[in-house]
């Protein structure tokens, strides 16, 4: 039987490690799209091709190719242009590349593209979007871009991911290490969150069905995390008395007025003003129900034993 090929655009990144790791291992033969002159790591067994977010370049490095995950993003971006460049434009190119290549697309968007929802209102997959920042309003222009355009294409919205080898999370491991467990978000709100071996299963899974075609999935764990649950999740893997502090508004005021100024300067912020809008949000909670009827997926990690691999990872790692 002949094996079946996948490119995989960012796989140097948190999620596109996973997922060429994941899709090796499953038999694909895969190539890591990657930037001109990376140096990041890649699973073993993993073919690399060097091309920026262009048509020309990706149509080489996508030929022979059966399926294209687009994963590159712009998670953090100084400007509305910046993601703009990359999450739109940059997926414009892979929908046509993948459309040249006959290959079939697995777009990989966010949560942030609907907005926020909260516990007792969850977003579904076909409600009204209402991006609150620019990283959300791109994402959303990207998917517009793959339903408009892509041949055959299927869209997957991960909530807020976490595990082994993310960078974004990592502050709070780092803190909460330190019995430190602070919150900028209010403790009851809730998030969505999905553990990164579960969304590569079920990235893989809808790559594998064609019942996933022309669909657009949110991928979560089906229960809700308040903010307090994960400090004290936390709080319990690092082995340290839970005793949270709430920041006050003013400070969180200030930290994304000081990390708007970080971005002008050149370096990245831990807050700016478009993330401190998804922590004053009433949450980002996302029904999972249609992965679960259509293609029989539920995301089985709970928030407690994720964090406490994912603490593990770090700890080993040295991070």
């Amino acid at each position: 039987m002949k094996s079946r090929s996948v490119s995989i655009t960012g796989a140097t990144g948190f999620l596109g490690f996973h997922l060429a790791e994941a899709f090796h291992r499953g038999g694909w033969n895969v190539r890591a799209i990657v930037r001109p002159g990376t140096q990041k790591p890649l699973p073993d067994g993993v073919a690399v091709v060097q091309a920026p977010l262009a048509r020309a370049w990706l149509e080489q490095a996508f030929a022979g190719a059966d399926l294209v995950v687009h994963a590159a993003a712009a998670i953090r971006a100084p400007t509305e242009i910046a993601f703009t460049a990359t999450n739109v434009e940059g997926t414009r190119a892979v929908v046509e590349a993948a459309n040249a290549c006959g290959a079939r697309l697995l777009h990989v968007s966010s949560a942030a593209a609907i907005g926020p929802a909260s516990a007792t209102a969850p977003a579904r997959e076909d409600d009204a979007p209402h991006p609150i920042n620019a990283y959300g309003r791109s994402k959303l222009a990207s998917e517009e871009v793959v339903r408009a355009t892509a041949r055959t294409w299927t869209i997957v919205r991960p909530s807020a991911v976490y595990g082994p080898r993310d960078r974004a999370f990592l502050p709070l491991f780092r803190m909460a290490r330190r019995g430190l467990f602070v919150s900028a978000a209010a403790p009851q709100t809730a998030f969505t969150f999905v553990y990164v071996e579960d969304l590569v299963a079920a990235m893989l899974s809808v790559a594998s069905d064609e019942r996933a075609i022309g669909q657009t999935f949110f991928v979560g764990h089906p229960e809700p995390v308040t903010t307090a649950t994960l400090l004290r999740a936390l709080a319990e893997a690092e082995g340290r008395p839970y005793r949270p502090r709430q920041l006050a508004p003013i400070v969180l005021d200030a930290a994304a007025m000081l990390g708007d100024v970080a971005w002008r300067l050149g370096r990245q912020p831990l807050i700016d003003r478009g993330r401190l809008a998804e922590l004053r949000s009433e949450g980002f909670v996302c029904a999972v129900d249609r992965i679960r009827d259509t293609l029989a997926f539920v995301a089985a990690t709970s928030i407690r034993d994720g964090v406490e691999r994912a603490a593990r990872w770090y700890r080993e790692a040295g991070w």
